[in-house]
């Protein structure tokens, strides 16, 4: 049940009725067979519902009523109801009481004959009881009839709303029956389902839109409450319920689902807001609120569908206004009769946009573009139109949705759609363009044509971009063959009016010039050659579109270097030996008929160039072996002496073949001074980069031989092609093949090396101009590799670390045969000997048998000791250093020493060591009381008086703010004559010690004075003579 309202909807805002077989309405079979279909009766009038229909009746008894009512037939009132019904209500109120009465009466007489007057009460009675029981029976009787009366009314009513209002109490009162008598409720009830089954049309079947005014008008008249007109509206539901179970037909079963949704919508129409509490559709029915929008939504948009299709979106204010009455009947939101609004109005633009396109995909060579302007036009003066009626009366009062519309949402929102909407827009805008001078109000028109296309400003662009290029081209043809422009004394200002008339951006016209100046230069170039009527030709079109001269040489460096470019190609993959005398001879033809700039053709060749020794670099970086390498990057140097040196020669068109021929038969190198353009001899760079100062390394000497094959060249190189780095370690690689020598394959997976050619140092210094080095750059790839030379033949040397006299001269030997400078020489044994030392070093150091004096030995020796030893291991060392000085006993601190000389010897910071030296002494001075008075304690004055010496040399080192103090006064006074014993009472350091001990002037001065007197006396041997004793 859940699904009676949901799959009876499509998924289309207006549903479709057509193409749907027509249903038998599923009340049809509560109906006699002889009774009109309640779809004919509907369709007769909205205000006749019931016409009489002449039927032929298949039973003998006679009807005075209509056969074709849609409440069936008249009911033949017989027996008692026949006579009630005949009978008015007071004689038949008379009746009753005469029959109680009358019953009562005969009771009586009968009881008399019996025992009176027992039987005379018993006989009243029992007859009376009788008499009343058949005068209820004749008044019940009247129910049945007014009911019965009510129907055959309606029966013979040709209009079931000919019912007058009030006509049905007047019914009940005729025959003294309730309008609250529940059979007479029922029957009304009964017709009144009657009517609602009727109205509502079958299957698929459309509302008309008057159902619910009907409905209305005939409970009225009826005169029945809400609560029982609905629950007649429940149980027509309830019977398309059981007809669609019934059915077995699934076309049936979604006919019975349309009518139930009729049903649901006329039913919420004819209650309104109270069909939410009178109508429970969610409960009896099992479907959701949402299934019920549904319903009603699907309905009242196929209701004003139809209203929209009358109109055939032809809107005035009018009618808007009638619609808008319309939508507020059928309870439709503003959001959907708005997208309906505009999917009429879109239709009828599309019907002009139909229009239009007929024209311009006609099968005929001749197309009238006028007609689609005027197709566009009219469709455009819609649109204003439907503008001006959403302006022309209050937001409220006309339909939602009036105003200008566009293609979106309709047959042309396509991709595909889209095309043909740009054709016509190019159209109109190539028909608007044609006119001499574009006005302000065409440009409106293009963006009212865009807004309706729904175009966006990129493509409206794009395509208004592409139709004015056309037709600029086409006007500007005519100005230049109708010799117009020529005869122009301004052409800027001819070519400003009609970019100025068009409406077109000048930078796009001077495109548009420069274009043609290249097709014009193509076409001349067909030969490839300009001649000298050519250069005139373009010269000529230069001037008359004004192509600056800057777009002149860009578009003859694209198009003749274009074709520039294919013959160097062709002569550089012509290899060394295929550029001979024919192909110089077509580059220096190429040269001289394509009349590029002597920079421009250099420029190109070296691009060429550079890709072919690029190609030779990666061939050499993916082989195996680093001989393999060489021999591509040998095979790149010769490429340059023999194919590139020649062809910038023939690019600058200089004739160097005798100077060649001269060359080669001498054996000299590059020949002598070839002469420049200018005709003044170039000079030689053969030493060019180097100073006087920079060493000639031994290797680097052999590349300034005579070179055997063709001429070097330095201008194109691959410089700003590799990284440094990378450029570098090519030479390098290149290097070392030339040291070892070329190497062969043996069996067994050996090799050896052949003898090395020493043409390849020439052709290494080649390399290095290709690669684009730098000669400091070469000299230190030469000396790098001579350091690691002379590494390895000192390493061998020097294995044990010791530089003698004669391993000295040894390395000078070696140093001279491989060119290599004294500094780098010595800094490669400096190297060495230090690694070596440093090993020594360090197993001292492990060992505890490093010592300050042979660090001082080593410092003086040049080593660097900062490197080789440890700043912990030396603060260490300068640390116990330290501690000595403060356990000597004699109380005398070297400043200087060590607060100077010391650090600096150890490679400390004087910072470092002072605040090394304050903390010893903190702490010693901390605990040499305490070993003091130790000392005392046991009777051994000289060391009491060491200790105390060395409490001096630590107050010195680091002044103590404070004296020093003691449980025992007793024994500070006999540490303080103990070392006055040893110090003279007026000297300083008995002074310094008094302060620290604590002692007053006073008592010092006592104490010096039993001291000097020989007073004080420390018996050394009374321990001894204490401990006998004990």
């Amino acid at each position: 049940m859940e699904s009676l309202l949901l799959k009876g909807s499509t998924s289309r805002s207006i549903p479709s009725f057509q193409g749907l077989r027509a249903a038998q309405t599923p009340f049809r079979q509560t109906l006699p067979a002889t009774s009109l279909p309640a779809q004919q009766w509907r369709s007769a009038s909205s205000k006749t519902l019931v016409r009489a229909a002449a039927a032929e009746q298949a039973d003998a008894t006679p009807s005075r009523t209509p056969s074709g009512s849609i409440f069936g037939r008249e009911v033949e009132l017989t027996g008692v109801p026949g006579v009630v019904k005949s009978l008015p209500t007071p004689v038949r109120y008379a009746v009753c009481g005469a029959i109680i009465v009358g019953s009562a009466g005969v009771g009586f007489a009968a009881g008399s004959k019996f025992q009176p007057p027992v039987g005379q009460v018993a006989g009243v009675v029992v007859l009376g009881a009788l008499g009343a029981g058949a005068a209820h029976v004749v008044n019940s009787a009247s129910k049945e009839v007014a009911a019965a009366d009510l129907h055959n009314s309606l029966v013979r009513l040709s209009d079931p709303l000919q019912l007058r209002r009030g006509e049905a109490a007047e019914i009940a009162n005729k025959y003294g029956v309730s309008l609250e008598d529940e059979r007479y409720r029922a029957e009304m009830k009964d017709l009144y389902e009657k009517f609602v089954s009727s109205v509502i049309p079958p299957g698929n079947e459309p509302l008309r839109g008057d159902e619910s005014d009907l409905i209305i008008r005939f409970k009225a008249s009826m005169g029945l409450e809400d609560e029982d007109a609905a629950a007649a509206h429940i149980e027509v539901g309830r019977r398309i319920f059981r007809q669609r179970l019934e059915t077995g037909d699934k076309e049936a079963a979604f006919e019975e689902r349309q009518s139930f949704q009729k049903l649901v919508y006329v039913s919420n129409l004819v209650f309104g807001d109270k069909s939410k509490f009178l109508l429970p559709w969610k409960r009896i029915f099992k479907v959701s609120d949402a299934q019920v929008d549904i319903a009603v939504r699907n309905n009242s948009q196929s209701l004003l569908q139809a209203q929209l299709d009358a109109t055939k979106g032809e809107f005035t204010v009018d009618n808007l206004k009638e619609l808008r009455a319309l939508q507020k009947k059928y309870k439709l939101s503003d959001d959907l009769a708005a997208d309906m609004v505009r999917a009429e109005a879109r239709k009828r633009v599309e019907e002009y946009i139909n229009q239009a396109l007929d024209v311009l995909k006609a099968r005929t060579r001749i197309k009238d573009t006028t007609k689609v302007v005027d197709d566009l036009d009219a469709m455009r003066a819609y649109n204003a139109h439907l503008a001006a009626l959403a302006k022309s009366a209050s937001a409220d009062d006309l339909l939602p949705g009036i105003g200008p519309v566009s293609v979106f949402g309709g047959e042309y929102d396509t991709d595909r759609q889209m095309d043909d909407l740009k054709l016509l827009y190019k159209t109109y805008l190539s028909e608007a363009l044609n006119a001499p001078r574009l006005s302000t109000a065409q440009t409106k028109a293009w963006a009212e044509l865009r807004n309706t296309f729904g175009m966006g400003k990129c493509e409206a662009e794009e395509a208004s971009d592409e139709v004015t290029r056309k037709v600029y081209r086409r006007k500007l043809a005519n100005l230049v063959t109708g010799g117009e422009l020529d005869r122009a004394a301004s052409k800027a200002e001819v070519l400003q009016e009609l970019c100025d008339s068009l409406k077109f951006d000048p930078e796009k016209a001077a495109q548009i010039h420069e274009e043609i100046y290249r097709q014009k230069l193509q076409q001349c170039l067909a030969d490839k050659s300009l001649s000298d009527d050519d250069v005139a030709a373009l010269n000529r079109l230069r001037v008359l579109l004004c192509v600056p001269k800057s777009a002149v040489d860009q578009a003859h460096g694209d198009i003749c270097g274009g074709i520039f470019t294919k013959v160097v190609d062709d002569a550089i993959g012509a290899g060394i030996d295929g550029y001979d005398g024919d192909m110089r001879d077509a580059v220096r033809a190429a040269v001289k008929g394509l009349r590029l700039p002597l920079q421009s053709a250099l420029d190109i060749a070296t691009k060429a160039v550079r890709a072919v020794f690029l190609t030779y670099i990666k061939r050499a970086r993916g082989t195996m072996s680093r001989a393999e390498g060489a021999r591509e990057l040998k095979k790149m140097v010769i490429f340059s002496n023999l194919t590139v040196s020649q062809l910038l020669d023939d690019i600058r068109g200089k004739t160097d073949e005798p100077a060649a021929a001269a060359s080669a038969a001498t054996g000299e190198g590059s020949g002598p001074a070839v002469k420049a353009e200018d005709g003044k001899p170039e000079e030689k760079e053969a030493e060019e980069g180097y100073d006087d100062e920079m060493p000639l390394l031994q290797s680097m000497r052999k590349t300034k031989g005579q070179q055997k094959e063709g001429k070097a060249q330095k201008e194109v190189s691959v410089k700003d092609d590799l990284e440094l780095r990378e450029r570098l370690d090519l030479y390098k690689s290149f290097l070392l093949f030339c040291l070892q020598g070329d190497t062969t394959g043996m069996p067994m997976g050996t090799s050896l090396t052949v003898q090395r050619d020493t043409s390849d140092f020439i052709r290494l210094s080649q390399l290095g101009d290709i690669l684009g080095l730098a000669p400091a750059e070469v000299s230190s790839v030469h000396q790098g590799l001579a350091e690691q030379a002379f590494k390895v033949q000192a390493q061998t040397l020097l294995a044990d670390g010791q530089l003698t006299k004669a391993r000295a001269e040894q390395l000078k030997i070696m140093q001279r045969e491989l060119g290599l400078p004294d500094a780098a020489a010595q800094k490669v044994v400096q190297s060495i000997t230090s690694t070596k030392m440093a090993g020594a070093i360090d197993a001292a150091i492990k060992a505890g048998r490093l010592s300050v004096d042979e660090v001082k030995q080593l410092k003086e020796s040049g080593v660097d000791i900062g490197s080789m030893v440890a700043e912990k291991v030396r603060l260490q060392m300068f640390s116990k250093l330290v501690q000595k000085e403060f356990e000597k006993g004699t109380g005398d601190f070297d400043e200087k020493e060590l607060l100077e000389k010391l650090p600096g010897d150890l490679g400390l910071e004087e910072d470092v060591a002072r605040k090394t030296v304050k903390e010893i002494a903190r702490e010693r001075l901390k605990g040499a009381l305490v070993l003091a008075v130790s000392n005392l304690r046991q009777k051994k004055p000289d060391q009491v008086v060491a200790v105390l010496n060395n409490m001096l040399a630590c107050d010195k080192a680091d002044a103590a703010t404070e004296s020093l103090t003691w449980a025992v006064k007793e024994e500070l006074l006999d540490l303080y004559s103990l070392f006055l014993s040893k110090h003279d009472a007026e000297s300083s350091a008995a002074g310094r010690m008094r302060e620290l001990l604590g002692i007053d002037d006073a008592t010092a001065a006592s104490l010096s004075e039993i001291v000097s007197k020989g007073g004080f006396n420390l018996d050394v041997d009374n321990s001894v003579e204490e401990n006998f004793v004990f």
